[in-house]
């Protein structure tokens, strides 16, 4: 069976998207720092284990420490502030990380795989820089029947099938150990039209109140994160996040 049921609705092309839409919403924007978020409790279970750290594409929301991890962004911008903040951030993008294999112990991609439009091709690259036995940790949507107009205005390809993500990660050595419900989009169809509306009309607006409205009362009414052995929280969920270790004794992972 494929990962994805059903495909998206045809977009442009979507590096393009992508970095108009985050150029314009990171612009607005400031650092904040990962201990305002519920993956915190999880990520400082994995530090003390993980001294090479690697976070692609965290915009200026990053979920690992600043200080002293790897960080790869497609924004000038992000990369300037995280290196001011005494990050080791460079720009590039998930399809052609500039390290050498197996140079982490942990390596983290919140929201990325779903705005590529060679998944297999980006997932196998994060593997190939991840050190055998050492923890990745990810989150993609689920659901294509979730699909809506803020997914392409955000600069998503597709959503996942549940059924398939087991598989999909095994192609590139890595076995899913843990996962929990994940993300912060809003549900309420109203709410999310009204969200779209402003994205689509009045841009600048609606990016301002998410960065200084919205996404601070998200934080502050965040659930902590359930996590369950292997896919547990796949039915009813859009969102999930994936704790996964690379296979000892694996090799190379294919590309």
């Amino acid at each position: 069976m494929h990962y994805l049921k059903g495909a998206a609705p045809q977009l442009k092309d979507a590096a393009s998207t992508n970095q108009s839409f985050y150029d314009a919403l990171w612009s607005q924007s400031h650092l904040a720092q990962p201990e305002r978020f519920n993956t915190w409790p999880l990520i400082a279970g994995l530090l003390p284990n993980s001294p090479r750290r690697l976070e692609v594409g965290p915009g200026l929301r990053p979920r690992l420490p600043i200080a002293g991890t790897h960080f790869i962004d497609i924004s000038a911008l992000v990369v300037e502030r995280l290196n001011a903040a005494g990050a080791l951030a460079q720009a590039g993008t998930v399809s052609a990380l500039p390290y050498q294999d197996a140079s982490f112990d942990l390596v983290c991609a919140f929201d990325i795989l779903e705005h590529v439009e060679d998944d297999r091709g980006a997932l196998s690259e994060l593997s190939r820089v991840l050190k055998v036995g050492g923890v990745r940790v990810l989150s993609v949507p689920l659901h294509a029947r979730y699909w809506t107009d803020f997914d392409a205005l955000v600069g998503h390809v597709r959503r996942y099938d549940p059924a398939g993500l087991v598989a999909f990660l095994a192609q590139s050595s890595l076995l899913l150990e843990q996962s929990a419900a994940y993300g912060m989009q809003p549900n309420h169809p109203g709410l999310l039209g009204l969200g779209i509306w402003f994205l689509k009309h009045q841009r600048r607006a609606a990016l301002f109140c998410y960065n200084w409205l919205m996404l601070p009362l998200g934080i502050f009414f965040q659930s902590r994160l359930q996590c369950k052995d292997g896919l547990g929280a796949e039915h009813g969920v859009a969102e999930i996040v994936m704790i996964c270790r690379r296979k000892a004794g694996s090799s190379q992972p294919p590309v």
